[in-house]
């Protein structure tokens, strides 16, 4: 029995970053001594355990066959005989199939260091092409290390434009397509990714709401993001909007419903994309007093301080403009509801009351 630490960790080491996760593959082994030895197996298709201790996840080599159509069609061969070999030829990208040894022994039999040096992604083998899934991870590593000038080799181009003329992207679920999309979100470099999938003819596929994507409409997101701290709290989500700043308001509701993005994404986009003309200097008190109605200003404050910060970051962005709003919000809200009662006022004059008391405070500061 012998274990190897594999892909993405082995991959940034390489490259001196960080190392978010480790995955290991055992060679040699059978889930029978895994469990004899304390590991929690978790893996149904193909057994994955969590070590006792650290809980990183160790896989027994394996090989894999097609069997169906789409990301989940394989039936895999973890016998004890596999070769570590035979389970790095299996992976998607050559930069991704290097295994380090216990001993810090670098094992790479398809060349995956000389393609790390000259920045290149490629594929290790005609097996690719069996999961639809490879061209969105591909995009999204091509995204992540834009940076440091890597790009993807012309075979590649080649054989995922292939597997999308064939349609083997309509075979991947919303959620998996989100999935990929949310960690490209975390990279911090969605325009690159949008890029790429639309060279491939991929985004009538992965995003239809994109199709007419071009060269401008990358410079301004990507100029945008340049200002947006990977740090920022909400980085995600503000990149999110900005990708998709120019939704029309009749197809969000779609939008939701057909990529499942969660809700904070979901309400996040609705706000800005409906309500980003308000901040305009020539707003008027009215229609202040509709957004704050319509974001629920009154009882979800921190959905209005949300918007706030993606016109920020947006296109949109007026400091002097932002700060009088954000100012105006704040002496509406402070607004006393018991004093208009103790004026003497009740049942729907209290409402017509308290409309009429904010709209003359918005008013004084924008008419």
């Amino acid at each position: 029995m012998k274990i190897y630490l594999v892909g993405g960790a082995v991959r940034d080491e390489l490259l001196g970053r960080p190392i978010v996760e480790r995955d290991y593959v055992v060679v040699g082994a059978t889930p029978a001594i895994m469990i004899k030895q304390g590991y929690k197996q978790v893996g149904k298709d193909f057994p994955v355990f969590l070590h006792p201790e650290t809980h990183d996840e160790y896989a027994l080599a394996r090989t894999e066959r097609k069997s169906g159509q789409g990301y989940g069609g394989f039936i895999c061969d973890f016998e004890q005989s596999i070769t570590l070999e035979q389970d790095l030829f299996r992976r998607d990208l050559t930069v991704n199939a290097i295994a380090k040894a216990n001993d810090g022994q670098l094992i790479d039999p398809y060349h995956g260091q000389d393609d790390l040096n000259n920045r290149i992604l490629r594929h290790v083998g005609p097996a690719f092409s069996e999961d639809p899934l490879r061209i969105l991870r591909v995009a999204r590593f091509a995204a992540r290390y834009d940076h440091l000038g890597f790009t993807i080799a012309d075979s590649t181009m080649k054989m995922m434009e292939n597997m999308v003329s064939r349609g083997e992207l309509k075979t991947l679920t919303q959620e998996r397509i989100w999935l990929e999309i949310e960690k490209c979100l975390a990279d911090g470099a969605i325009e690159h990714f949008t890029t790429t999938l639309d060279q491939l003819g991929a985004l009538t596929d992965v995003q239809p709401l994109l199709i007419d994507w071009n060269v401008q409409e990358r410079t301004q997101l990507k100029k945008l993001l340049m200002r947006l701290p990977h740090s920022h709290p909400h980085n995600k989500i503000i990149q999110f909007c900005l990708w998709l700043y120019d939704t029309p308001s009749d197809k969000l509701k779609a939008l939701e419903q057909t990529l499942k993005i969660p809700s904070r994404y979901a309400v996040a986009l609705r706000d800005f994309c409906e309500h980003k003309a308000c901040f305009i200097p020539s707003v008027s008190a009215q229609q202040l007093l509709t957004l704050f109605d319509r974001i629920d200003l009154w009882r979800r404050p921190e959905r209005f301080d949300l918007l706030l910060e993606i016109i920020t970051f947006s296109q949109y962005n007026n400091p002097s403009l932002i700060a009088l709003i954000k100012e105006a919000a704040a002496n509406t809200r402070a607004i006393d509801v018991q004093a208009i009662i103790a004026a003497g006022f009740c049942g729907a004059q209290i409402k017509t009351q308290l409309t009429q008391q904010r709209l003359s405070t918005l008013k004084t500061t924008f008419n």
